[in-house]
C-alpha cells in the first residue's frame, strides 16, 4: 500500500515539473514573438521618410507616419485586433502596451546614444532611427510560475543605400 501511495505522490511531482517546464518553454517563444515584433515594428518605423525633408537633401523620418506604422506592424506580428486585444491564434492573452517611442531625426549630432533610465536602455545610433519599447505581459498556463511580464527593447536606423 505504501509504494502505491508513493507512486502516486511521485506522479503528482513529476506532473507539476512537466507543468513548470511547459509553463517556461511558453513564456520563451512569447518572448522571442515579442523581440522579433519590436524588432519589425521599430525597422518599419524607421523607414517613414518626410519626402519633404528628402526633396531638400534632408533624412528625415516622419514622427507621426513612423509611430503609425510601428503600431500597425506591431499588431500585425503579435496578432493584436485593430483594438489591440490578442486575436485568436496570439501567443499572448493580455494586451501589449508601447511604452517608449522616440524618433531620432538628423538635427542630433551622430553618433547619437540615447538612454532610457526608466527602462535601463541604452543604444547608440550612427545615423536617424527609431527607439520602441514595449511592455508585453505573459499569462501563465498553469499558474505554477510566477506571472511574467517584459519591457522589450527595439531600435532600428535608417537604411540608405
Amino acid at each position: 500500500m505504501y509504494k502505491l501511495l508513493l507512486f502516486i505522490l511521485f506522479m503528482v511531482g513529476w506532473t507539476l515539473m512537466q507543468a513548470v517546464q511547459t509553463d517556461g518553454e511558453m513564456a520563451m517563444q512569447t518572448l522571442f514573438h515579442g523581440k522579433h515584433a519590436v524588432n519589425r515594428a521599430a525597422h518599419a518605423g524607421a523607414q517613414q521618410l518626410d519626402m519633404g525633408a528628402l526633396a531638400e537633401g534632408r533624412l528625415w523620418i516622419d514622427e507621426r507616419a513612423a509611430a503609425a506604422v510601428a503600431q500597425e506592424y506591431l499588431r500585425y506580428n503579435l496578432k493584436l485586433g485593430d483594438d489591440g486585444e490578442p486575436l485568436p491564434g496570439s501567443y499572448l492573452r493580455e494586451s501589449p502596451s508601447i511604452v517608449a517611442f522616440e524618433v531620432i531625426n538628423s538635427d542630433r549630432e551622430f553618433p547619437y546614444t540615447y538612454r532610457n533610465m526608466q527602462y535601463d536602455y541604452e543604444v547608440t545610433l550612427q545615423r536617424p532611427g527609431v527607439v520602441m519599447i514595449a511592455y508585453v505581459p505573459y499569462t501563465r498556463a498553469f499558474h505554477v510560475i510566477d506571472p511574467i511580464e517584459w519591457h522589450i527593447k527595439g531600435t532600428a536606423e535608417l537604411v540608405s543605400g
